[in-house]
């Protein structure tokens, strides 16, 4: 695979190459070491395009996640606790996920547990493989990243999508590079606020 276009938001990238380049240099190597070919091996059952052969996510991501785990990026978790209290929320949201439980206990409430995970994370950078469904690109960038980012966890992270020409050999309803980036781009400069990086990916 290679990257046919990629957009910084809130100097992601820049701070990539200032301060994790053999991190980014990684992540392009993987990108590039992916066969893509190799993963073209789903038959299309939609009665759009019946037979027809695609490019299957599930191949892909896989190849990902070899690619990323052998040089040591890991899944992670950020755990939390909620209630529904809005007020007693925005009091706790920055304390540990201990005394998040404790303040919602004290108040008199029930701490219901949740978290977000991220499949990769390595040195406070946090990498997500997107060819699932498209819905999922935006709880990525503005729950995911930005939880992360807001816990102090990472300090930018990487979202990897289709661009539009792959996006037409897959199966309906993936992401493609060139929607998200407008997703991001309406919404402001500093929303989410997060440092990204989205690249768009091809074969």
């Amino acid at each position: 695979m290679r990257i046919g276009a990629k957009y910084s938001h809130l100097n992601g990238e820049e701070y990539l190459i200032v301060h994790k380049p053999a991190l980014w240099r990684e992540v392009q190597d993987v990108i590039s070491s992916i066969d893509a070919v190799a993963c073209k091996t789903k038959i299309s059952k939609e009665k759009t395009m019946p037979g027809r052969l695609l490019y299957s996510p599930t191949e892909m991501n896989a190849a990902f996640k070899t690619g990323l785990e052998v040089i040591g990026w890991t899944e992670r978790r950020n755990t939390f606790w909620v209630t529904a209290d809005e007020r007693l929320l925005r009091g706790i949201y920055g304390l540990s996920s201990a005394e998040q439980k404790s303040a919602i206990q004290h108040a008199g409430h029930e701490p219901i547990m949740s978290y977000n995970q991220t499949d990769f994370v390595k040195d406070r950078v946090a990498v997500e493989v997107q060819f699932g469904k498209y819905a999922f690109v935006a709880h990525d960038l503005f729950v995911k990243h930005l939880s992360f980012y807001v816990s102090d966890i990472i300090d930018v992270g990487i979202e990897i999508l289709p661009m539009k020409e792959l996006e037409k050999e897959m199966s309906s309803g993936v992401p493609y590079y060139e929607r998200d980036l407008l997703n991001v781009l309406r919404q402001g400069r500093g929303v989410p606020a997060v440092p990204l990086v989205l690249i768009g990916v091809l074969p």
